[in-house]
């Protein structure tokens, strides 16, 4: 299985090795294709993503400020060979992110 990550930021050195590819969309085109727009107030520091953040806190992980544009919306678009889609999710918050084994079940599974 090859997984290609679609960001607008460099990817760093230290790339996860369950993907396969990076693709730096700093133009945001493929963002904008997928519904993937800017995120409000609300949907960045709202109930979901304070608990999201306590919880990280109190597993003694430190919240760093991000260097990245924290208003640029996440998600998920799974496409298969062919390039029809499978699976497309996109995030209401930081906190709102589907996990990746589910993801990649999907694709085992046909």
């Amino acid at each position: 299985m090859k997984v290609m990550v679609i960001t607008f930021e460099q990817p760093s050195r230290q790339a996860s090795p369950q993907f396969s590819y990076y693709y730096c969309d700093s133009d945001r085109q493929m963002y904008r294709y997928f519904g993937m727009l800017r995120a409000g107030f609300w949907d960045l520091w709202g109930p979901r993503t304070l608990l999201a953040y306590l919880q990280l806190l109190l597993r003694g992980r430190k919240i760093l400020p991000s260097a990245a544009d924290i208003h640029q919306r996440g998600g998920n678009v799974l496409l298969d060979p062919d390039g029809r889609v499978r699976f497309h999710h996109i995030g209401s918050g930081p906190a709102d992110r589907p996990d990746l084994e589910s993801i990649f079940r999907m694709v085992e599974e046909g």
